[in-house]
């Protein structure tokens, strides 16, 4: 496969519809009742309603849904029209959502039932319940069941035509419509083929929100281009009901997030090496530590369904100990590097060619510099280009033009250097950047990775306040309680009167690891779990005091 193949998601799914017509296509778990051709026939119903409803090619049409196939349905549809989608998180509050539409000048809306209530039914707009794609506001029109699929004609659509505005949920606060064409989310799913062969018996087990564009371009383009399965959860992705999907489904692909992984690894293979001493002790000579994770990667390998050939993980940084579990317990592990304005992928390392702490050499056909860089250090800040680069920010033309040199290369905002073989790794966002007493750079993601591969730590935040580092720590009573064995509210009752000291232990260890101008100066107990974005980056903005 050397040349693009596919300029728009039309020509794609034309060509997938007419060469993998008896595959699976895009199921729940545990179910098999949809092949290409009727999905087909489904796209074409749902693209045929919208006509119907006169939405017209430039339209903007949202979806408000959970992950189910039916998601898939109403943006194929859309885009099959050259209607433009505006997919929304299904975490955004009613008042982001209301934000979102009103810039975006939605004129329609898909929903599942579940997140209805967080729209305002006096808005102006059609709602279509995405289950069964019944209007059900303003009037019911157009009923999908009395669409005839072989009325619908394919319209022409120009691969530099817009196919979707993403309303971003960053870490710095608001948000910003990223405009992504035909060609940029197309481009990017077949290159990413040269990271990762994609076949037809592939199954991809989904588990992000589809409204992120990497769940979007890599857990459903990218296995549709090639004729792969995609299986759905029907509940939300908890312990319980992951381990029935695993056994089910047997995946061969799965795309991650790092907290999914690091919470298995925290709270599932940890407490076996860490039970007993002998375990605990051989884990801090290396060559114990190996064949440790060996054995333990082998079972959480088979837990996972025992098929899995490639496990891609991106969208934050993956803690250290868990990238080293995960190599040395023989995972299929790729570590990819990205955002939203990228649609999404920039570099990324396939199955046995990743290093440690690295996302890998740029993706085919992209380019990647090091702007503003240090000549002693080589950091600087990651600069991009490609066919996969947004078409700029909606009705945002000052920001977009911040957001690119003067000479057209995208600026990431993360700062990052090469190594002599071209792999790339990431230091941290240049915003979190803390500049030192002394002018030192402090990196507090750097930081806040020691913090978390402390006992009883799930996640931490490092920030500055008046001058001074200050940790914020959110713990694991889980742990504790077990640690201490006692009950759940004797448990709360230590932790409450033993918080100082736990921090302070904490607080000791971690700067031991540290260099003197990166030091934690004071830590607090985070209580509740910070809050994230999809990707799962805590949204540092809501905690700077």
């Amino acid at each position: 496969m050397g040349k693009l193949e596919f300029l728009t998601i039309t020509d794609m799914l034309q060509t997938s519809f007419r060469d993998f017509a008896e595959n699976q296509s895009l199921v729940f778990v545990g179910e098999d009742n949809r092949t290409y051709a009727q999905l087909e026939i489904e796209v074409k119903k749902a693209a045929l309603q919208l006509q119907h409803l006169g939405i017209k090619k430039g339209d903007r049409v949202a979806i408000l849904s959970l992950n189910m196939p039916q998601w898939a349905i109403a943006f194929f549809a859309s885009l099959v029209k050259g209607i433009v989608v505006v997919p929304i998180l299904p975490d955004f509050s009613p008042n982001e959502i209301k934000n979102i539409l009103t810039h975006a000048e939605v004129t329609v809306v898909y929903v599942s039932e579940a997140l209805r209530a967080k729209l305002d039914p006096e808005a102006g707009y059609t709602i279509i319940q995405i289950e069964t794609f019944h209007v059900v506001s303003p009037t019911p029109l157009a009923r999908f069941e009395e669409m005839d699929a072989n009325e619908y004609v394919y319209e022409k659509i120009d691969e530099q035509d817009l196919a979707t505005i993403i309303y971003t949920s960053g870490t710095t606060g608001k948000s910003k419509g990223v405009m992504l064409s035909n060609k940029n989310i197309v481009w990017t799913a077949q290159q990413s083929w040269f990271i990762q062969n994609i076949v037809p018996s592939d199954r991809f087990l989904s588990v992000l929100p589809l409204s992120h564009t990497f769940e979007n371009t890599l857990v459903l383009i990218l296995p549709l281009m090639f004729g792969a399965s995609v299986h759905y959860l029907q509940k939300p992705p908890v312990a319980s009901v992951l381990l029935a999907a695993f056994k089910q489904v047997r995946p061969t692909i799965m795309l991650i997030v790092p907290l999914i992984i690091e919470k298995i690894y925290k709270n599932k293979v940890l407490p076996e090496i860490n039970g007993k001493f002998i375990t605990r002790t051989l884990y801090k000579i290396a060559p114990f530590r190996k064949l440790l994770n060996k054995v333990a990667g082998k079972k959480l390998y088979d837990t996972f369904g025992g098929q899995l050939k490639f496990f891609g993980i991106g969208g934050a940084k993956l803690d250290d100990n868990v990238e080293r579990f995960l190599m040395e317990g023989g995972f299929p592990l790729a570590i990819g590097y990205g955002m939203t304005e990228s649609s999404p992928l920039l570099a990324g390392a396939g199955v046995g060619k990743t290093k440690f702490l690295s996302t890998g050499p740029p993706m085919p056909g992209v380019e990647l510099r090091i702007g503003n860089k240090n000549e002693k250090t080589g950091l600087g800040e990651i600069q991009a280009k490609g066919e996969n680069i947004m078409l700029g920010y909606y009705k945002e033309p000052q920001i977009t033009k911040d957001t690119f040199s003067e000479d057209g290369w995208l600026k990431t905002g993360d700062l990052g250097y090469f190594d002599k073989q071209g792999n790339l790794y990431i230091k941290g966002r240049i915003k979190n950047m803390i500049l030192g007493a002394s002018g030192e750079n402090i990196y507090p993601e750097e930081i806040e990775s020691v913090i978390n591969r402390m006992e009883y730590v799930l996640e931490s935040l490092v920030i500055e306040q008046k001058g001074r580092l200050v940790a914020l720590v959110h713990l694991n009573m889980e742990e504790l309680e077990k640690k201490y064995q006692n009950m759940k509210t004797e448990t709360v009752s230590f932790v409450n009167e033993g918080t100082e000291e736990i921090l302070q232990d904490i607080q000791n260890k971690v700067n031991e690891e540290l260099n003197k101008f990166s030091k934690i100066q004071r830590t607090v107990l985070q209580r509740d779990p910070f809050e994230k974005t999809p990707t799962q980056k805590i949204k540092r903005f809501l905690y700077y005091a």
